[in-house]
């Protein structure tokens, strides 16, 4: 159940990422950086990175460019955790 959560978060976060990107090419109202950096924020960094990267947007500002990458290296650190407390080795 978990894994569906995640697979589902992060494909709405790169959407999220394509879908302001194109509304910045045709210069329509825009998704505000702080939702796009929550979804990242609450496990969706994999589909946030993608989508800067795959769509070449935020990549550019530094907000992204460092808070990204981080909140991906903490879930992946949070993950391990959870799973080596699982295995009984924490």
């Amino acid at each position: 159940m978990l894994v569906f959560y995640f697979v589902f978060l992060n494909l709405f976060t790169f959407f999220l990422f394509a879908e302001d990107k194109k509304r910045a090419r045709k210069e329509m109202w825009r998704i505000p950086e702080r939702t796009l950096l929550l979804f990242a924020l609450f496990g969706g960094s994999v589909g946030a990175l993608a989508g800067m990267y795959l769509c070449r947007h935020k990549t550019r500002k530094w907000k992204f460019r460092i808070s990204v990458p981080v909140m991906l290296a903490g879930q992946i650190m949070l993950g391990a955790v959870v799973q080596m407390k699982k295995m009984g080795m924490w």
